[in-house]
């Protein structure tokens, strides 16, 4: 469905404060940014304080009568839970607000299918959908069979839960099977940039902190200038999912490839989280992770702890982790409150305003675990591949081509000045 026509949805986010829990102010935020995320507009927020869950309706009976009212007086298309909910909790939702109900991961999902744009995203987001809505296809049942679809029945979504449980089972296991070959190939790439000892710094990070911004700035400024590589980056949460691999340089003139990912969020749903795993992992491979964090948003330990616990679900903490407050062209530095006992190494920039980026290339230099060391070598012109991938893949500081050979002086990884200590001079 076009995001114009989507703009008309009109929607209430409610949310459920249990009595032992902080303000769910902040958690309301965010679920109404991914509202408008998704095309729609929120135009009530309803949040009700409870000791408990109710397993029927989520939330109290009559608070569902109310939230029916104003859908009548206000004409509201949908309402957003900021939780998930069970196949029974949607079917009765809906059987007293009488208006398509969806929920916080049902969200996410919908934006990820309407973003998706390669083969392995749009099978991933698939994936995760049909894992989420198998065991509430009977909740789900009523609002897809309503015409109009909109949020929450983009994807498979709308053509697929309609379908047997035995039809959706057999269609997870052909997109697991084709996922495997994705990796497969992806496996295969990843030897070949391994083989080549580029180090690979990785941004992760919470959507919308600006990593996609900061990658393309790392083009201009320390790469090729390329166009045609520069990434998708608008100011919207989930604006880009595909991973995105570039080529820039360090000040010393090494070359490194640094690799973009899916953007976090709190609450994200563990399908997605699982269907996804295999594009996540690439950040296991990376010798250097760069945490960026949008230093404008008033949750920072939000973004900062999301982040982390699904760096740990990915058991990469021990990997050396720069932690990037980025947008501080919006923020004051003084004036930043998050817990700094889970940030080790920070760095303050704004990739926006190319404010503190060599700083932030320095600190990626001195924080790579790759050793160097400088040494001149002569190469006969018959090992002309090897020439070609000292070139390639280092700055040298001399280059003189001889009668029989090069001889030139370079600093490389400690590895390749072992693979290349016979032809030292």
């Amino acid at each position: 469905m076009k995001l114009e026509t989507l703009n008309k949805e009109k929607t209430i986010i409610v949310g459920l404060q249990l009595y032992n829990e902080s303000d769910i102010g902040d958690s309301m935020d965010e679920l109404e940014e991914l509202v408008k995320a998704a095309g729609g507009i929120v135009l009530f927020r309803i949040i009700q304080k409870k000791k408990s869950i109710d397993p029927a309706y989520f939330i109290g009976r009559g608070k569902a009568y109310e939230i029916r009212k104003y859908c009548e007086i206000h004409d509201i298309n949908t309402v957003v839970f900021n939780d998930e909910l069970s196949g029974a909790q949607l079917r009765n939702l809906e059987d007293i607000i009488d208006r398509k109900i969806i929920d916080r991961t049902t969200l996410i999902l919908d934006i990820f299918a309407n973003r998706a744009t390669s083969k392995e995203g749009k099978l991933q987001v698939k994936l995760a959908q049909l894992k989420y809505g198998l065991p509430r296809l009977v909740g789900f049942r009523k609002y897809l069979s309503r015409t109009g679809g909109g949020i929450g029945t983009r994807g498979p979504g709308e053509q697929k839960l309609e379908l047997d449980r035995r039809y959706i089972l057999k269609e997870i296991n052909n997109i697991e099977k084709a996922l495997r070959e994705v990796e497969k190939t992806r496996g295969v790439k990843r030897r070949k940039r391994e083989s080549s000892s580029i180090p690979i710094v990785a941004l992760v990070g919470y959507t919308n902190a600006g990593k996609s911004t900061l990658l393309n700035r790392i083009i201009e400024l320390y790469g090729d200038n390329d166009d045609s590589k520069k990434v998708f980056a608008y100011d919207m949460l989930f604006a880009t999912l595909e991973t995105s691999l570039r080529q820039a340089k360090l000040p010393n003139g090494q070359k490194f490839l640094i690799t973009d990912t899916v953007g976090f969020v709190s609450k994200l749903p563990t399908d997605l989280i699982e269907a996804f795993k295999g594009t996540l992992e690439e950040v296991k491979y990376a010798d250097l992770i760069l945490h960026v964090v949008d230093a404008s948003n008033k949750n920072l330990d939000i973004q900062i702890e999301t982040t982390l616990d699904i760096l740990r679900d990915l058991n990469v903490l021990d990997k050396p982790i720069i932690t990037v407050f980025n947008k501080m062209d919006k923020s004051n530095k003084n004036q930043l409150i998050y817990d700094t006992s889970k940030v080790q190494k920070k760095i303050f920039i704004s990739a926006k305003k190319d404010k503190n980026l060599d700083g932030l290339l320095n600190m990626i230099m001195e924080n790579l675990p790759i050793s160097y060391k400088e040494a001149t070598y002569f190469i006969p012109y018959e090992n002309q591949p090897l020439i070609s991938y000292i070139l390639d893949n280092y700055e040298y500081k001399h280059l003189e081509y001889l009668d029989q050979g090069v001889k030139l002086r370079v600093k490389t990884t400690h590895t390749d000045y072992e693979k290349l200590k016979k032809y030292k001079v």
